[in-house]
């Protein structure tokens, strides 16, 4: 079971925008790593930009599992998870993240944000915290 990206993006009105996000795609080789991240990037703007307001779903994408959550207020977050990984710990810690992110970061700044010019930096940290490492047996 393994979480590979956490975004937060905000569906406004043309478009849907990136606003902060991690990755965690140490399992990739070298090499694959950044078309990786761009792919989950370009996934997680897209599938916001499909959901209506107000609305959680999860989506299959190649073998990923796509777990998004759009606001009533246009702020997103998305989830890109194994299969494997449980659909409720998703959708939990998506609304951790943009219940904490909506207190710390100024609504004012969503529709002209970008990951360099948002200040909060949790992701990183919910995305090891709540990733499941695997014991052998």
């Amino acid at each position: 079971m393994r979480l590979y990206s956490l975004s937060v993006l905000y569906k406004g009105d043309p478009k849907v925008h990136l606003l902060k996000a991690a990755y965690d795609v140490s399992t990739f080789n070298f090499f694959q790593r950044s078309s990786v991240q761009e792919f989950m990037t370009f996934t997680s703007q897209l599938i916001v930009e499909r959901s209506a307001l107000g609305s959680r779903a999860s989506v299959k994408e190649q073998e990923y599992l796509c777990h998004v959550y759009v606001r009533s207020d246009g702020l997103a977050g998305v989830v890109i998870a194994d299969n494997e990984y449980p659909q409720r710990v998703c959708f939990t810690l998506l609304d951790k993240v943009l219940e904490e992110f909506s207190r710390q970061v100024s609504k004012m700044d969503w529709p002209s944000g970008s990951p360099a010019t948002i200040s909060y930096s949790a992701l990183d940290g919910y995305l090891s915290k709540y990733q499941v490492q695997r014991v052998p047996v």
